[in-house]
């Protein structure tokens, strides 16, 4: 078995991080700080991990963690996540293309469906997400996917409006 880690940050006592674990909210970094205040009162590593519900191995690091920065490397940290499929540029593109509509000669739609919208961001910026994650962009964007009936191209307006003026009330 090899040596254990030493702590080398003195900055606070066993009773001082007894006294900060009162007042910590969070269970995980009280449960850190009981620990560390153990292995400064000299229990076995083994022991201050196992009263604290931890294994050995993650005691050592938190002692790492807790040399490299003191009590604020006991807090947990939040992983970056996946970086976005569409960076702030193309999300503007994005909206606007949704906006303006498909253009029917080039797209050969008369809207835009998330399906549509996939295939477009594949053949624009060589990005390939799922039809969901196409929706949940638009959620982002603050759009819905659902949109009015498209109109058809060679509609006329004017026969329409004679139409409606023309036809028995319900």
């Amino acid at each position: 078995m090899g040596r254990p880690i030493e702590i080398t940050c003195f900055d606070h006592s066993a009773r001082d991080l007894r006294e900060l674990a009162a007042r910590t909210q969070d269970g995980a970094v009280v449960r850190r700080l009981l620990a560390i205040a153990l292995v400064l009162e000299s229990y076995p590593r083994e022991a201050a991990a196992h009263l604290n519900g931890m294994d050995r191995q993650t005691l050592r690091d938190w002692v790492l963690r807790y040399n490299a920065d003191g009590v604020a490397g006991l807090s947990s940290r939040c992983s970056p996540g996946r970086p976005p499929a569409l960076n702030a540029a193309q999300m503007d593109e994005l909206r606007t293309m949704v906006l303006e509509g498909p253009e029917l000669e080039r797209n050969k739609v008369v809207r835009w469906r998330c399906a549509d919208l996939r295939a477009e961001m594949a053949s624009r910026w060589a990005v390939s997400v799922a039809e969901r994650t196409v929706g949940k962009l638009l959620r982002r964007l603050r759009m819905t996917r659902l949109q009015p009936r498209p109109h058809h191209p060679k509609q006329d307006a004017a026969a329409q409006a004679t139409f409606k003026k023309t036809s028995p009330a319900w």
